[in-house]
């Protein structure tokens, strides 16, 4: 790599930053799904599981204040409570969804097919593995060491209970850069599951990558995933991709196995000058 920071970057890419669930483990992103869903039930509201996944990569007590924020489940909530919610509301939503998620991301913990062998791809290449989630520091306090006995240990986590702002500002990617020592900003790739990830990428001046099929957009689990014809895996796929693009990926792929056919074409744009 040239050293020269008045030289005009040319790569390589020197991290990928991860998000968590959806992303290299539950696939699917199951467990914060059924915690708001459960959450909700035990306030004396059913919520849909759409109307749980809509506000996906947002910090979790911020999910459930825009849950409660649809207007359909507003008018929901006020039939069945008699009054809007309050932010008392939200406190009680959220211990009671910490509580449950705790057992939850233990539940649903399994690593993605690929996720181990692409990090060791990507460490022989020099690459440092940062990663972000919406889940505070007291979730991945007890998920990242079921991670880490599974064999994936990120060099760095920011939670968004560090950061100053969570999704879709560019504060979690910022600060693991800065604390992974990036060279360039566009020399950092950003790999997540949510609209709201990629854009806090895009705003950070990174590449972004989607991830389809593990991911909210589809939310499924491997088995439900691999129970569906050609036809509606393919429907579900193009969906999920255009939200994704929309949301400013540079790629979408469909889960993290594919990702280093994808820094090797980054790569061979940031040597032609091509940018983020």
């Amino acid at each position: 790599m040239n050293n020269d920071i008045g030289a005009a970057f040319r790569g390589p890419i020197s991290m990928a930053i991860f998000d968590w669930a959806g992303t290299v483990l539950d696939f699917g992103c199951i467990a914060p799904v059924r915690a708001f869903q459960e959450a909700f039930e035990n306030a004396g509201l059913t919520i849909t599981e759409a109307e749980a996944r809509a506000p996906m990569g947002a910090a979790k007590r911020e999910h459930i204040a825009l849950i409660l924020g649809d207007a359909e489940v507003q008018r929901r909530w006020q039939e069945t409570k008699g009054r809007a919610s309050t932010e008392a509301d939200i406190d009680a939503l959220y211990a009671d969804f910490l509580m449950i998620d705790r057992v939850n991301t233990a539940k649903y913990s399994e690593l993605i097919p690929g996720t181990l062998v692409v990090m060791t791809e990507l460490r022989t290449q020099g690459i440092r593995i940062g990663s972000t989630t919406g889940y505070p520091r007291q979730i991945m306090d007890g998920l990242m060491p079921l991670a880490a006995a599974q064999g994936y240990t990120p060099d760095h986590c920011v939670t968004v209970s560090e950061a100053p702002r969570g999704r879709p500002f560019p504060d979690m990617v910022l600060m693991n850069a800065l604390v992974l020592g990036a060279p360039d900003l566009r020399g950092c790739v950003v790999v997540d599951d949510s609209p709201s990830g990629l854009i806090s990428g895009r705003a950070a001046g990174m590449w972004t990558v989607g991830i389809a099929v593990s991911g909210n957009e589809i939310g499924l689990s491997l088995e439900e995933w691999k129970a569906k014809t050609e036809a509606e895996r393919e429907t579900r796929r193009t969906a999920a991709a255009q939200n994704l693009r929309a949301a400013g990926a540079h790629y979408v792929i469909d889960t993290v196995a594919e990702l280093p056919a994808v820094i090797a074409d980054i790569n061979a744009k940031l040597a032609e000058g091509v940018m983020p």
